[in-house]
């Protein structure tokens, strides 16, 4: 047997307990010693994971930037390890998707409106929140560490009422907040609204939505739930100039929607060949769809097939793909953005593409609506700049920062874009009309009106077009519209962004 002292500082048989009846110190033998510092002093330092999540919604909030963008440069900022790299970016996205649910709640047990609150102290307490009712972290750590957090970054004052009101939100299980609040709901969209985290007018502008596509408005909840799950990264190679090989060796597995694709959850995906050198993109998988699918379709006419627009091609994505194809078309792919930062990003992203087949340009789309273009184009790809509704999950933040009253200039801009686009393509040549929103609003009114407008204009069979370029198992997406179909992608049905298309043309 060991004869090493037990730890604690007494020893085997020996009471626990004074003659009092107190508790020994099991911290060390001897008196006890105390901490010299005052209470507010004792840890003032924050975690880096969670300083950097911490960060992240600050500069959302604070500064109206985009996770996405602010996240990747603070890990690298602060050094992250690919655990702390997930643990931040977990608490990040999650706070920023249940910030509804989280409100609701803390409006509860804050004896003012949030608003009132200081920025920071709301940040703070929606982090805490996120860690207390939907990770898996351990309350007292939640606690203590969001305390700390708040020390370092707001001071202790603030940090006291973070730390009384994440204890009042721990006392009870996310399943017993969300039955509280449900049942103070005044109506079956506000209850949706709190449950999954989506302002009120979106739950039921998305309800709208399925039912105009031909779908159960009863999918609202999948949906709802589907927009609130980290997505996955997509790869596509480009064809002719990438391959996935060495992603699946790496543990990527094959796309189930398109070929040529693959998903990939093992860290850091620039460790992919192929991304650093751009012949292997990050996209997601309904974008793929939207690009290959303008390519292929056959064109109604007979001519020539070899000048292709992007009219709005900001970041570039689409343009890398669609301009990879033309090379082995012998197409040449003109990409027009005019912001100069976005346009930038677009000639980066087709840097990995022989240049002979590409240029940009910085052009208000509208312009391709003059004599000076009429005719020039086979086909032309119309992202349109959209409130972005179908990819609130990959911008958690962007669902806050909507409202119903920006979709009427969205859709003026959209029927304008697709007005200069029409002009722009020849006879016989084709459009792809594409938004990722669902909201009929951008979608098939967008349609319908422009078919009013353009009587030698026809909406071609999408739904087929489709079909030709996805897996033969694929979900449908197409849904009838006039003389030809529509498609609709989405997350609960398709695990794509709730993308939006429509193939036009023209006709003699």
């Amino acid at each position: 047997m060991s004869t090493q002292e037990p730890r604690g500082g007494y020893r085997e048989n020996e009471p626990r307990r004074n003659a009092q009846g107190r508790t020994r110190n099991r911290g060390q033998a001897g008196p006890r010693k105390y901490s010299q510092a005052a209470p507010g002093q004792r840890k003032r330092q924050a975690d880096p994971a969670r300083l950097v999540a911490f960060k992240v919604l600050r500069e959302v909030s604070g500064s109206d930037a985009y996770a996405n963008l602010v996240l990747p440069k603070l890990i690298r900022e602060y050094q992250l390890d690919r655990r702390d790299a997930g643990f931040a970016t977990e608490l990040a996205y999650g706070a920023l998707r249940g910030q509804g649910f989280y409100d609701a709640i803390l409006s509860t047990l804050v004896d003012r409106p949030l608003t009132e609150l200081d920025p920071a102290i709301l940040d703070a307490l929606r982090l805490g929140a996120h860690q207390l009712l939907a990770m898996r972290v351990p309350k007292h750590a939640a606690l203590d560490e969001t305390v700390s957090l708040a020390r370092a970054q707001i001071g202790a004052g603030p940090s006291g009422l973070i730390n009384a009101v994440l204890r009042r939100v721990s006392a009870q299980e996310v399943e017993a907040w969300t039955k509280q609040l449900s049942d103070a709901a005044s109506s079956e969209s506000e209850r949706l609204s709190i449950k999954h985290s989506h302002p009120d007018w979106i739950v039921r502008a998305l309800r709208g939505a399925l039912i105009a596509h031909g779908r159960d408005a009863a999918e609202i909840e999948a949906l709802l739930q589907a927009d609130n799950l980290a997505p996955l990264v997509n790869l596509v190679a480009l064809p002719g100039l990438g391959e996935l090989s060495g992603a699946l060796e790496l543990g990527a597995e094959p796309g189930t929607l398109v070929p040529d694709s693959a998903t990939y959850k093992h860290g850091d995906v620039a460790r992919v060949p192929g991304v650093k050198e751009g012949t292997v993109r990050v996209q997601d998988a309904g974008s793929q769809v939207m690009a290959r699918t303008l390519a292929n379709v056959q064109l109604p006419e007979s001519g020539e097939d070899r000048y292709w627009l992007d009219l709005c091609a900001g970041p570039g994505g689409k343009a890398a793909l669609l301009g990879a194809i033309a090379v082995e078309r012998d197409a040449r792919l003109t990409a027009n953005e005019p912001t100069a930062h976005r346009a930038r990003l677009v000639a980066n992203s087709l840097d990995a593409v022989p240049h002979d087949y590409w240029m940009v340009t910085e052009e208000d789309g509208r312009t391709f609506g003059g004599e000076d273009y009429a005719g020039d184009y086979d086909r032309i790809m119309v992202d349109a700049p959209c409130s972005g509704l179908g990819a609130l999950r990959r911008r958690p933040e962007s669902r806050w920062r909507k409202a119903p009253r920006d979709i009427p200039e969205l859709t003026a801009l959209q029927g304008e874009l697709l007005d200069a686009a029409f002009n722009a393509v020849r006879v016989g040549g084709v459009i792809g009309f594409v938004t990722c929103s669902p909201h009929q609003a951008e979608t098939r009114l967008v349609v319908e009106d422009f078919l009013k407008r353009h009587e030698d204009a026809v909406l071609l069979d999408t739904a087929a077009a489709v079909s030709d370029v996805v897996y033969a198992d694929a979900p449908a997406a197409g849904h009838a519209l006039a003389e030809g179909s529509t498609v609709q992608l989405w997350p609960h049905i398709h695990g794509t962004d709730a993308m939006f298309m429509a193939i036009l043309s023209k006709k003699a």
